[in-house]
C-alpha cells in the first residue's frame, strides 16, 4: 500500500511539473516572441530569401505590402502606441489557434536543433480569419470597396463562404493598390471567380 501511494505521489509530482515547465514555457517564448529580430534569428537562413525578403519588405517605408502597412500603424485597438510585430498576426488568438502556433515553434525549434531545419519557402498553414478580426471586427463597405461591386456588404459573402481572409488580402506580396491596402485587382478576380463565371471568363 505505501509503495502505491509513493508511486501516486511521484507520478502527481512528474504532472505538475510537466504543467508548470509547459507554462513557464510558454510564457517564456511569449516574452521571446515579442521581439521581430528573435524570429528572424532562425527563420534567416543564407541562400534562403524567403523570410529575408519578408523582413526587408515590412520594415520598408513608406509601405510596400499589407504587412508593411500593419507595422508602419499603431496598434491603437488593443491600446498599445507600439507597432504592429511579426506575432500580432502570426501568433493565434484562440486557445486552439495559440497552441497550434506554440507546437510548431516547438517542432521547428526541434529540427533547427538537429540541424535538420529547413527554412520553409512559402508559408505552409495561413493565418485563420480569426488572426484577422481579432483587430478587424467589422468591415465597412463605404471604406473598403473604393467604388467597386461591394464585398463585404453582402452578408453571403461574411457567412459560410467559404473564402478566408489571406485568400484575397494577400499581406506580403509586393504590388496591389496602397490606396486599395495593396488588394492585387488580379488575384481578387481570380477569387471572385470560384463563384462568378463573369470573373473566371474575364481572367482567361
Amino acid at each position: 500500500m505505501r509503495g502505491s501511494w509513493r508511486r501516486l505521489v511521484i507520478a502527481l509530482g512528474g504532472i505538475a511539473f510537466a504543467a508548470g515547465s509547459g507554462v513557464a514555457g510558454w510564457q517564456f517564448t511569449d516574452f521571446l516572441e515579442s521581439d521581430n529580430d528573435f524570429c528572424n534569428r532562425c527563420h534567416l537562413s543564407e541562400n534562403v530569401p524567403l523570410h529575408e525578403r519578408i523582413r526587408s519588405d515590412f520594415d520598408a517605408r513608406p509601405p510596400a505590402t499589407l504587412a508593411a502597412l500593419h507595422a508602419a500603424r499603431p496598434r491603437a485597438e488593443s491600446g498599445r502606441d507600439a507597432s504592429m510585430r511579426c506575432i500580432d498576426c502570426h501568433g493565434g488568438v484562440s486557445l486552439v489557434g495559440r497552441a497550434r502556433v506554440k507546437l510548431l515553434a516547438a517542432k521547428d525549434a526541434f529540427w533547427w536543433l538537429t540541424g535538420r531545419f529547413d527554412e520553409p519557402t512559402h508559408m505552409q498553414y495561413p493565418l485563420w480569419d480569426e488572426d484577422c478580426r481579432q483587430c478587424h471586427e467589422r468591415f465597412d463597405a463605404a471604406a473598403d470597396d473604393f467604388g467597386n461591386t461591394p464585398f463585404h456588404s453582402l452578408p453571403v459573402h461574411n457567412s459560410a463562404l467559404g473564402v478566408d481572409c489571406v485568400e484575397c488580402h494577400t499581406a506580403h506580396e509586393i504590388g496591389g493598390r496602397p490606396e486599395a491596402f495593396f488588394l492585387q485587382t488580379a488575384h481578387v478576380r481570380q477569387q471572385c471567380g470560384r463563384c462568378h463565371v463573369e470573373f473566371k471568363e474575364d481572367i482567361q
